[in-house]
């Protein structure tokens, strides 16, 4: 029989994307086994964020103050704006060294068989950002996932109404691959949108 304050630590590990009731049961064992200052951290480090951590004014992403760090610097340029799904796609484009622009995260894409539509996604607020009079181009940087593409084609949709240039990530077959590896739909993507 399982402890259930074990139970729970399993749970709650569960929750978490991608982790199985295998893999949360290794993960809680090692903590409560090996490592349980590294829990105390985890646990410290989980509610501290819960707690002190909401969403950016005008961005929507993560921050501990009203604006994030991002949204108050300078040296951005706000005549672009990139669109995200998620904090954690900000990140990877951040990583990348390559957009110097501003951002709007969604929190999310369109997904109709779950219920989820353009309203939920902060579509609304985007539009109002988007026509301050000094965003130029929006880039639409959804996943290209079904969701992502309908989600971009709605957004587009109603951004392109406002009159802004609306551009979209370019796709293709990824740098170091080999094209035998590469899916069919990426590959016939690239192919047509070749330069």
């Amino acid at each position: 029989m399982v402890e259930p304050l074990i139970d729970g630590l399993v749970e709650a590990l569960r929750r978490l994307p991608g982790v199985g009731v295998k893999s949360a049961q290794r993960m809680a064992y090692h903590l409560l086994q090996h490592d349980r200052e590294g829990a105390r951290r985890l646990s410290a480090a989980l509610l501290d964020a819960v707690q002190r951590t909401g969403h950016c004014q005008r961005c929507h992403t993560f921050t501990q103050g009203d604006v994030c760090g991002t949204c108050l610097d300078g040296r951005r340029d706000a005549r672009l704006l990139c669109v995200v799904e998620g904090p954690a796609d900000q990140a990877a484009l951040e990583r990348s060294g390559s957009y110097k622009g501003l951002y709007f995260v969604l929190m999310g894409r369109v997904s109709p068989l779950d219920g989820v539509g353009v309203a939920d996604i902060g579509a609304e607020q985007l539009l109002n950002r988007a026509s301050d009079g000094v965003v130029e181009e929006v880039i639409l940087a959804t996943g290209f996932t079904a969701e992502g593409d309908v989600t971009a084609h709605a957004l587009g949709t109603a951004l392109k109404a406002q009159g802004l240039k609306v551009t979209r990530l370019a796709r293709g077959v990824p740098a170091g691959s080999e094209l035998e590896y590469v899916d069919l739909s990426t590959i016939a993507h690239a192919m047509g949108e070749r330069r």
